[in-house]
């Protein structure tokens, strides 16, 4: 449980210092060719739904759960973020959010057809209620902890995951087969999108900034633009790789490079993920707690080994299955991110010297 905490009560020295003191060894991984850290991700429930859409409380939330993760043996900080919640980009094309009582924001795809969203109207994501809400939020975040501690940016969707927010799903998977052309041209202008509204809250965030985002380990001295890219376990792999993987690529190309999400088990697209240009990390969900559909370790331990690219593991479960899915991930070569989530310090201790002692 996390106890909101009001910014005026909120110690900026300790955190502050909370986060230099773990600068280095971030650095030193993200250049180095093989290593691990630790990151014990704390995030407030209620910021997941309901409570996102007030920013007073919202930060509240979020700096409790920054107090408290420091009570956690982590290698990495956990960090603020300004809006959470899918759909940000959908306002673009005239979707509003519902907002039932006690629940996340909701909205249902407004198109039957490819072709209705590229005749439909669109504004830029600055322009729409919620990315004034938005960058009305990076503003009164950075007002209030004096831009001293880490933030990313909103949560980031990919462009394949946007327009199944737009279209009707059947509509547009047969449109990969009738018309692909029109797929393209919908995914170019959600990377417009995507593109400007990434930069506006960069130059906002400035030196609090930090990478891939949302819900990956970040840092101020990682890179990368994390998108989550959920959808994409409903694709074979010739499918990815032509509409949502070269997509994908180009909505970060700004950003040096691409960093993947999905929930689910995404083994299949694994080998050509990791063929994406400019791929930094990739995040899967590991070990039967995490998700009822988790990934095969082994699968990302020989393809991700050797590459440079980060493997940011989470795993739901006390030290003991951490241990267990760390021994069949790790392999000399490999650079690895284990997210834990561990229910008390005590355990959260034993995680981090196990996971340390395994991966060297």
């Amino acid at each position: 449980m996390v106890s909101p905490i009001r910014p005026n009560a909120f110690d900026l020295d300790a955190y502050a210092n909370y986060e230099a003191a773990r600068l280095s060894r971030c650095q030193a991984f993200w250049e180095g060719n093989s290593g691990v850290l630790v990151y014990r991700r704390m995030r407030a429930a209620e910021v997941f739904s309901y409570g996102c859409q007030s920013m007073e409380r919202s930060l509240e939330l979020q700096l409790g759960a920054l107090h408290k993760s420091m009570e956690y043996q982590s290698d990495i900080p956990n960090f603020l973020e300004p809006w959470y919640g899918i759909g940000t980009l959908a306002s673009s094309f005239g979707i509003d959010y519902t907002w039932h009582k006690g629940q996340a924001p909701a909205f249902a795809p407004k198109f039957k057809s490819i072709k209705e969203a590229l005749n439909a109207p669109v504004i830029p994501v600055k322009d729409t209620h919620i990315g004034h809400h938005t960058l009305t939020m990076i503003d009164y975040f950075l007002e209030k902890t004096q831009g001293r501690i880490p933030m990313s940016l909103c949560d980031v969707q990919s462009p394949f995951n946007v327009a199944a927010m737009l279209v009707d799903m059947n509509a547009l998977f047969v449109g990969f087969y009738e018309c692909p052309d029109y797929v393209i041209e919908l995914f170019d202008r959600i990377i417009g999108l995507l593109t400007d509204f990434t930069h506006e809250q960069v130059a906002r965030i400035g030196e609090a900034m930090v990478w891939p985002g949302h819900g990956f380990a970040s840092s101020r001295v990682f890179e990368g633009l994390g998108m989550s890219d959920d959808y994409s376990i409903l694709l074979s792999p010739d499918q990815y790789r032509q509409f949502a993987g070269s997509s994908l690529a180009r909505a970060a190309s700004d950003f040096n490079g691409s960093v993947f999400h999905s929930c689910g088990n995404w083994s299949h697209l694994a080998p050509v993920i990791k063929q994406l240009p400019d791929l930094r990390m990739v995040d899967g969900a590991f070990g039967s707690q995490t998700d009822p559909s988790p990934n095969k370790p082994e699968i990302f331990s020989e393809l991700f080994t050797n590459t440079g690219i980060i493997v940011n593991a989470r795993i739901v479960g006390d030290s003991s299955e951490v241990a267990e899915q760390v021994k069949k991930l790790w392999a000399p070569g490999m650079k690895l991110i284990v997210v834990t989530y561990c229910q008390n310090p005590k355990d959260q201790q034993h995680a981090y010297d196990m996971i340390h002692g395994i991966c060297q």
